[in-house]
């Protein structure tokens, strides 16, 4: 009787052998990391370009018959009239407020920026303080080095303290700029100083503008090289919490990105999130009917599982099992590819989550993907069933059997993915090895034959992949070639 290899040294054999489940985690994050961010990072991208406000009449009523040239703009700004200085900052403005081509190189090489941030104090000239946010504003949505001109002028504080303004508009324009500066890349050291200096407390006071502040606090927490300073996060945190309460989807969704950004990364950055109470209203919103809310938020959640067991028993407990099976049947195949990055997660980890899978009754989606879903897919639930086979009892692998895993892999082994087939593989060898455990290999060996995998198998001996084809033969010399077999 063929009996089934101690865990350690079917661990040996996975393609992870030698890694404990956290490093296995965090592989699989990084080879996702670019497909998962980019349609968010397009987003917010398009939108540090929103570039244009509604003034109130009195302000739109100054902007008439303003247009001048760059040199009556330069000599404007460097005048000691109020006036000439609001109408030259006026001007520049709206030239870099143009649809195509704004000149931000011409403002920032004509030495405005300082004079622009000097104009954000003139606290007795709201106007002048609005056209001089809104210019900086615009600079601010350009390139890393045209965002950083801003920030070396010092623009940062006295746009800080905008947030404070009696004018709506100045508070609001406050918010924009600096959420374009907290979108900028390559500032992380920015994003440290403005919440050490208490802008996400002030954030948090203009209830008015929640929409542009919580892009703004998203933006904080986007970029990873470096992460936001861990006193920044600390900081964040209740606010991102209070804000999660809030029913306004586009609020709801920029929160939800903001906790994606801050859950990428090592452990102890996920403990943080979950250690302040996140996951039971995440686990609200994953059943949200709103795309914009569900993705972030299953997302955030599928990060939090990629951490240790623990991490992700806390996440079982705030019931993400009651969830996630039912977005397996989500009609959206980026939905259901999610999930299932989730769930084998879920799955790689000790054999009580494994447990609790079947218990939420998750394998029927499962094997109903495999058999009809998308390819992209069906290769996250390979994952899943793997990371299954791989930590499961002999009783849950032979549940895994008896729930119709058998026929899809079996079918799937003509595809043209190597790496995948090498898992199958290793599938198929791990669920014959329980089955001799229990004595019924020969029943495992007949159902295989009969759904023509064992022709399968022995025509990839041949394979051009040495892995491939060694695996297939180790396969058929252990499990297909005994003495009294039905095969001869």
């Amino acid at each position: 009787m063929l009996t089934l290899e101690a865990p350690e040294e079917r661990r040996r054999k996975f393609k992870y052998r030698g890694k404990d489940a956290s490093m296995r985690r965090q592989q699989r994050i990084v080879v996702n990391l670019q497909l998962r961010k980019a349609k968010k990072d397009e987003q917010a991208l398009k939108r540090r370009n929103i570039i244009s406000l509604s003034p109130d009449p009195a302000s739109e009523q100054l902007t008439k018959g303003v247009n001048l040239t760059l040199q009556e703009i330069i000599n404007g700004v460097n005048a000691s009239d109020p006036d000439l200085c609001f109408q030259a900052a006026q001007a520049a403005r709206k030239i870099l407020s143009q649809e195509r081509n704004p000149p931000l190189n011409l403002i920032v090489e004509a030495g405005l920026i300082p004079r622009l941030v000097e104009f954000l104090k003139s606290s007795l000239h709201p106007c002048l303080q609005c056209e001089a946010a809104w210019a900086l504003t615009n600079v601010a949505s350009g390139t890393s080095e045209q965002t950083r001109a801003v920030v070396e002028a010092g623009a940062i504080q006295p746009l800080v303290e905008l947030l404070s303004s009696p004018h709506m508009i100045v508070s609001e324009q406050a918010v924009w700029a600096l959420g374009n500066i907290a979108a900028g890349k390559d500032l992380g050291r920015l994003r440290c100083f403005f919440l050490a200096r208490d802008a996400g407390s002030s954030l948090l006071l203009q209830i008015t503008f929640l929409r542009n502040i919580t892009w703004t606090l998203s933006n904080l927490c986007r970029n990873k090289d470096p992460y936001p300073c861990k006193k920044a996060v600390k900081q964040m945190l209740p606010i991102l919490f209070h804000l999660l309460q809030h029913q306004d989807s586009e609020v709801l969704s920029d929160v939800c990105w903001a906790l994606t950004y801050l859950t990428d990364g090592s452990n102890e950055r996920i403990s943080q999130v979950v250690d302040t109470g996140f996951l039971p209203r995440l686990v609200e919103l994953m059943a949200s009917s709103e795309l914009n809310v569900l993705t972030p938020s299953l997302r955030t959640v599928g990060n939090v599982v990629t951490g240790t067991d623990l991490q992700t028993q806390v996440a079982i407990d705030a019931g993400i099992l009651s969830v996630l099976p039912r977005l397996l049947r989500h009609p959206k195949s980026a939905i259901q590819k999610e999930a299932a990055w989730a769930l084998s997660n879920v799955a790689a980890g000790p054999h009580q989550h494994i447990q609790q899978l079947i218990a939420c009754n998750v394998l029927p989606p499962l094997v109903s993907l495999l058999k009809n879903g998308d390819f992209k897919v069906q290769k996250e639930v390979i994952w899943t069933v793997a990371n299954f086979t791989n930590g499961g009892t002999v009783d849950q692998l032979i549940q895994l059997i008896h729930a119709g895993v058998l026929e899809p892999l079996v079918n799937l082994l003509t595809i043209r993915d190597t790496k995948i087939i090498i898992i199958i593989l290793d599938i198929i060898n791990f669920l014959l090895q329980a089955a001799g455990k229990l004595l019924e290999k020969e029943s495992l060996c007949l159902l295989i034959e009969e759904l023509g995998g064992v022709d399968r198998i022995e025509a990839l001996q041949l394979h051009e992949n040495h892995q491939v084809a060694l695996t297939a033969l180790n396969i058929i010399e252990n499990h297909f070639c005994e003495v009294g077999d039905f095969r001869v």
